[in-house]
C-alpha cells in the first residue's frame, strides 16, 4: 500500500464512514490538535528522567489515537470498528495524578513553565492538550457526540501539569513562581 493516495490533493479528506470534508473542517482541526499532542507526549516519553512514567505515557498515546478515531467519524454515525474510551481510562489518569501529587509540596502560587528542558516540554504538551480540549469542546457544542473525550482531555491536562511538577522535583529544579505585578 502506498502512503500517498492523491485523494487529498484538492483539500478534502475522508472521514471514517466515507464522507468527504474540507481539511479545514472542525473535526480535522480537533484531530490535528490531538495528533500534535500525541507527538509531544512521544517526545516526552523518550527522556530518561521520564522512564518511570513511560508506560503511562504510551497508554495515553494509544488513548489519543482512540480519540482521533472517534473524532474522525461521520456525525451521528455509529461505526463498530472504532474503539471507545472507558471511564477506567480516566480513572487511570486520576490514579497517576494522585500517586504523584502525594510526593509534592502544596502549591502556594502559580508557576511558570520551564526550569529544565524536560519540564518545559511537558508544559508544552500540557498547553497543546488544553488547545485540543478546546477544539473538542467546539465539536461537542455543535452536536458531535464524543462521550468521555472532553473529560479525558481535561484530566490529561491535569496529569501533564502534575507530571511537570514531579519532573521538577525529581530533577531537583525549583519551580519558577509567578510574581504578579502590584497595581
Amino acid at each position: 500500500m502506498k502512503i500517498y493516495t492523491k485523494t487529498g490533493d484538492t483539500g478534502l479528506t475522508s472521514l471514517v464512514g466515507g464522507a468527504r470534508v474540507s481539511k479545514s473542517h472542525a473535526q480535522l482541526q480537533a484531530c490535528g490538535s490531538v495528533d500534535e499532542l500525541n507527538s509531544w507526549i512521544g517526545l516526552l516519553a523518550e527522556y530518561t528522567i521520564i522512564s518511570k512514567h513511560q508506560p503511562t505515557l504510551r497508554i495515553i498515546q494509544n488513548m489519543l489515537f482512540t480519540i482521533g478515531a472517534n473524532v474522525m467519524k461521520e456525525y451521528g454515525k455509529h461505526i463498530e470498528k472504532v474503539p471507545i474510551l472507558l471511564e477506567s481510562d480516566i480513572e487511570l489518569l486520576e490514579n497517576e495524578i494522585d500517586s504523584m501529587d502525594v510526593l509534592l509540596e502544596p502549591m502556594r502560587t502559580f508557576i511558570l513553565p520551564g526550569g529544565h528542558k524536560e519540564v518545559a516540554f511537558a508544559h508544552i504538551a500540557r498547553t497543546v492538550c488544553r488547545r485540543a480540549e478546546r477544539d473538542l469542546v467546539i465539536l461537542s457544542e455543535n452536536g458531535f457526540e464524543i462521550p468521555l473525550v472532553i473529560k479525558y482531555m481535561n484530566r490529561l491536562s491535569d496529569y501533564l501539569f502534575v507530571l511537570c511538577r514531579i519532573l521538577a522535583k525529581n530533577l531537583q529544579i525549583e519551580e519558577i513562581p509567578w510574581y504578579p505585578r502590584k497595581n
